[in-house]
């Protein structure tokens, strides 16, 4: 009997797009769990906190079972390993994406070589989306609602003028 495999897909998901979600969708089909794991990242300056980047992602990946959504502030692979997960899941949404993550990949094979790292692509329609990008938009006042569930388009708003941006 095969042992069951937990996945861990890290981000900073500020906020979570479709693109993140239909990741999340494929892995928790291949994967019997699937930890949808939430840096902290300090150094990148969130535009969510990280409390509010859980409750948003919660909105969106409700429907999955086999999903935990939490946050994290230590280094991934320790992260990895406190949780029992055994591989990572991480995005490519372009050619571009993957000289920077197979980088990722190499260092956390480094550290602990018992982790594997799994990629995989988002459906052609969210190939071009990114939390950068979408934020951009809504600052500006365009429309995101393709891009994002409707309660982060509304959390974008609302921020938005919280800030005054």
């Amino acid at each position: 009997m095969k042992s069951p495999c937990t996945a861990l897909y890290p981000g900073t998901f500020d906020p979570i797009t479709h693109g993140h979600t239909d990741l999340v969708s494929r892995a928790a089909r291949v994967f019997d769990y699937v930890i949808v794991a939430i840096a902290e990242s300090p150094h990148k300056t969130p535009f969510f906190s990280l409390e509010k980047r859980i409750e948003l992602a919660a909105s969106q990946l409700g429907d999955l079972d086999n999903i935990e959504i939490v946050g994290f502030s230590n280094l991934l692979v320790d992260f990895v390993q406190e949780k029992g997960a055994r591989v990572i899941v991480r995005g490519l949404r372009a050619v571009s994406d993957f000289e920077y993550e197979f980088q990722l990949a190499s260092m956390n094979r480094n550290l602990c070589e018992e982790v594997e790292t799994m990629f995989l692509t988002p459906d052609e329609r969210y190939g071009f989306i990114s939390s950068t990008l979408v934020r951009e938009v809504a600052r500006l006042g365009g429309d995101v609602a393709q891009f994002v569930g409707p309660e982060i388009e509304q959390a974008l708003q609302e921020q938005f003028r919280l800030t005054g941006s």
